[in-house]
């Protein structure tokens, strides 16, 4: 049968764009359905809008602290609002940069939503468009919560967070994960009065509770609330503020609601059901090689639930397009690569790998070893009071996973990936030299302890001491 292109990408956010681009770039014919803009969500108001706030806030916050001085709520709304300043960078990466990279792709762009027809065919744009392989990358969207009254008041997201006039005053945020660690931050530097109120033990819930524990202490030293474990009741909009009340009777009063407690999927304007595409809790069904029940129909980045990150998500639309081309034998299972990811609040939370509480579940024998940044010269030196390295790893050497909380966990983490997924054992990483004096040298002082720890034993020590005659 003859269709009018090789490949259909429905989504240009990651994972649409790996998929597209590297599918152009090996001479298929893609069609690229886009119903907003280039880059999606974590370009336009996701992780790199979010990690410009957090710069200029960085920034502020340094310069404040180097005057002596401090932003109280009531400067908040004399700051400059720095969005019309990150619009201009996400219209020049966007315009400038992102589009560039799809000249031998034909777009539809802005045109609305693409629909199924069948397992072979889309419509958008009032266009009916045929492809042997089509990959869904239709992302996830921030779920509301489904509070008592939270439908009464201007709740704030992702999506409408970067197109505010002006810095708020004082600002509720429901969530303590990422989102919502790294926007109270960053507001908090700005002048905002924040408070976090969440229903989980600690901050970054998906890390352990030594990272969680480390950042509300930080956060608490910059004028910051965290409430934990607390369930919600309702809420009220009474004149300018909105009331927030808990079960347990903590009342938190503000002039803004941040929603960050998760995300949500939606597709109902793809009419998956003119195929028969499965769809489970978590998003759309994907197999190892992230196809779909329908086997030319590929479903890759946060729409399958699998990893809601966007390095994830490049990464599933690369291994995507290739399983789609490779034949039985050698496609790649996505599940077998391990995924690092960063929160880049100050200090880091990085993590890649198993973590403690895995380990403990699974009765997995493992060892931790940790080195704290107070005790590495080079942090002293820089003025880095927080953070750590800590690693679980077998009696010989094998990384099970590893956390980093500091400043630099973000470019640290990858080195543990790449030794994770390469079963590279600390012993390699010892003999490797690091630069020096970097935050990634106690990467290798990481390794450096545990072989100090073997050299205990006195058998290893008899054995030196052999070796040293023999020399």
């Amino acid at each position: 049968m003859k269709y009018d292109y090789d490949i259909i990408t429905i989504g240009l956010g990651p994972a649409g764009m790996a998929v597209s681009i590297m599918g152009s770039e090996m001479g298929l014919k893609v069609c690229a359905i886009e119903k907003r803009k280039i880059g999606g969500e974590c370009m336009n108001v996701g992780c790199i809008p979010s990690k410009s706030l957090l710069r200029i806030a960085e920034t502020r916050h340094a310069v404040s602290k180097f005057k002596n001085m401090e932003l109280s709520p009531a400067d908040a709304p004399k700051v400059l609002a720095p969005f019309p300043k990150i619009q201009s960078y996400l219209k020049y990466i966007g315009e400038k940069k992102a589009i560039g990279m799809f000249k031998k792709t034909d777009l539809i762009l802005a045109e609305g939503d693409a629909s199924f027809i069948d397992a072979h065919t889309v419509e958008a744009g009032g266009r009916k468009v045929s492809a042997k392989y089509i990959f869904i990358a239709t992302g996830t969207k921030p779920m509301i919560p489904p509070v008592p009254g939270i439908e009464q008041v201007e709740v704030l997201t992702n999506e409408n967070l970067f197109e505010l006039d002006k810095i708020p005053e004082s600002m509720t945020i429901i969530g303590g994960g990422a989102i919502g660690s790294e926007m109270a931050q960053a507001f908090s530097r700005l002048g905002t009065k924040c408070k976090i109120v969440q229903m989980d033990p600690y901050l970054v819930p998906v890390g352990d509770p030594e990272a969680g524990a480390l950042l509300e202490k930080k956060f608490n030293e910059e004028g910051i609330e965290v409430y934990n474990s607390k369930k919600i009741a309702k809420i009220e909009k009474h004149g300018d503020k909105i009331h927030l009340f808990t079960e347990d009777g903590l009342e938190l009063v503000s002039d803004k609601l941040l929603a960050a407690a998760g995300r949500k999927y939606d597709f109902s304007s793809l009419k998956l059901e003119n195929v028969g595409i499965k769809v489970g809790k978590r998003g759309i069904e994907v197999d190892k090689y992230l196809r779909t029940n329908i086997k030319n129909i590929y479903a890759v980045g946060d729409c399958n639930g699998q990893f809601l990150l966007s390095h994830a998500a490049m990464y599933q639309g690369m291994i995507g397009i290739m399983n789609s081309m490779s034949p039985w034998g050698f496609k790649r299972n996505f599940r077998k690569t391990v995924i690092p990811w960063t929160v880049f609040t100050d200090p880091q939370i990085s993590y890649v790998g198993m973590r403690e509480s895995e380990l403990k579940k699974q009765g997995v024998k493992y060892e931790t070893i940790e080195t704290k940044y107070e005790d590495y010269g080079a942090a002293v030196a820089e003025g880095i009071p927080y953070g750590f390295v800590k690693a679980f790893v077998s009696p010989f050497g094998k990384i099970y996973g590893v956390s980093i909380v500091g400043e630099g966990s973000g470019e640290m983490i990858n080195e543990w990936a790449l030794a994770i997924q390469n079963n590279i054992r600390l012993h390699k990483i010892m003999m490797l030299p690091h630069s020096f004096p970097t935050m990634g040298f106690m990467s290798k002082r990481i390794a450096e302890i545990w072989m100090m720890n073997k050299m205990k034993s006195e058998l290893l020590k008899k054995i030196c001491r052999f070796m040293l005659r023999l020399g």
